[in-house]
């Protein structure tokens, strides 16, 4: 009632598949009740899984920030001997950001000067391994190549996505008698999975380390102001956000991977979340041989990527 009162005909929303399926939703009741109101989303998620999107607002920020963050955490690694440190970040179902994250980071260090006589080298300082919710990750033999980078460097660093492996921390967990909640969604509560602790756990004996440490980036990335490819993509949408509202096309605006990248409308009914990241990304894939791991089959529940 107040937005026909109030005259609206153009409804902007911002956020992930849930905001822009539910404005779909609204406008479709309001339409069916003589009231023509047209919906226009932009998709701002730092997980970067919605279908079709290529990419989401706020993702690109999210991974730049997260690398910043374990730029100065990874500095602990030379405060104990066999140092085992986990980097957790967000990611329930898609494992983007934390391969994007890893990727930065390498990044990074790269372009950074060494000093191997301080213990500042890219072997001590980079990423030995990065786990996602779309991989079925073997701990026994991930276990024994981890040992062997302790062995050798005397630190062990790994990125891991707060979903990965998710169903058998869970599987565990009821197996002691710990019921997992369930948030309204259904979801499990990942704090109450605690994946980074599981894992850091389960591999902390298995390559013997001496001290674990466990950081999670996640709100500190997700809070981050835009950086500049963000704003760059920001400014992209919101014009022609702006243009589909003059013309009255409805839609979630973002780069439609189904028709060839373009930036447009998308129509809603096209619109899905939970986008599994796809491991056979050329960029990931060498990634995973800069850091000397395997490439890992698809998790079970797992996607093929988009």
């Amino acid at each position: 009632r107040p937005a026909r009162q109030d005259g609206v005909e153009v409804l902007h929303t911002i956020g992930g598949d849930d905001t822009s399926l539910a404005a779909a939703a609204l406008s479709a009741f309001l339409a069916t009740n003589g009231y023509n109101l047209t919906v226009i989303g932009l998709p701002k998620t730092i997980d970067n899984d919605v279908v079709p999107v290529k990419q989401s607002l706020g993702a690109a920020t999210a991974a730049d920030h997260g690398a910043a963050f374990f730029a100065n955490v990874v500095a602990e690694s030379t405060a104990n001997p066999r140092m085992f440190i986990v980097h957790e970040v967000m990611g329930r179902d898609c494992g983007w950001l934390t391969a994007a994250t890893a990727r930065d980071y390498t990044t990074k260090i790269e372009s950074n000067p060494v000093l191997p006589e301080l213990f500042v080298d890219t072997q001590r300082l980079g990423v030995h391994a990065v786990y996602l919710p779309e991989m079925a990750i073997d701990l026994e033999a991930e276990g024994r190549r981890l040992k062997a980078v302790m062995d050798e460097v005397d630190c062990v660093n790994i990125f891991i996505s707060e979903g990965a492996g998710v169903r058998d921390v869970v599987k565990e967990l009821e197996t002691q008698g710990i019921e997992v909640p369930r948030d309204a969604f259904g979801h499990y509560k990942l704090d109450a999975v605690n994946v980074g602790k599981y894992f850091a756990e389960q591999f902390a004996t298995r390559i013997g380390a001496e001290k674990t440490l466990v950081q999670k980036s996640g709100y500190f990335a997700r809070s981050a102001a835009a950086n500049a490819e963000d704003r760059a993509l920001i400014r992209l949408c919101c014009d022609e956000a702006v243009s589909a509202a003059v013309r009255r096309e409805p839609g979630l605006i973002g780069h439609d991977e189904e028709r060839g990248g373009a930036l447009r409308p998308i129509e809603f009914e096209r619109i899905k979340g939970g986008k599994s990241f796809d491991l056979n990304t050329p960029w990931f894939i060498e990634l995973l041989a800069k850091f000397g791991q395997p490439k890992m089959p698809n998790a079970e529940h797992s996607g093929h990527g988009h």
